[in-house]
């Protein structure tokens, strides 16, 4: 059974960048299309960004321009990268397979940006 664990979230302020990195085992990886997700408190969780297994990409208006996420299937990793961290950026990240299934969330890596 695929395993995924988050890491790279932490503190920072507006306008910075963090890099989220999903590690994933167990499974084929490169079989996969993965899909990083948020939660803030109160609110429901909702898809940031996804890749497929060919390499194509979608992303949530909110984080267009702001956002990349990638993939190295040598590394059995999928990224995140956010630029221009905004307060609404807080949450919980967490990554997953698209379409998501429940046995594969994991932890999460929590981002908080404040001043």
């Amino acid at each position: 059974q695929l395993q995924l664990v988050e890491s790279g979230g932490g503190l920072v302020q507006p306008g910075g960048s963090l890099r989220l990195s999903c590690a994933a085992s167990g499974g084929t990886f490169e079989h996969y299309d993965f899909g990083w997700f948020r939660q803030a408190p109160g609110n429901q969780r909702e898809l940031v960004a996804g890749i497929t297994v060919g390499g194509s990409t979608t992303y949530a208006d909110s984080v267009k321009g702001r956002f990349t996420i990638s993939r190295d299937n040598a590394k059995n990793t999928v990224y995140l990268q956010m630029n221009s961290l905004k307060p609404e950026d807080t949450a919980v990240y967490y990554c997953n397979t698209r379409p998501p299934f429940t046995a594969y969330w994991g932890q999460g890596t929590q981002v908080t940006v404040s001043a």
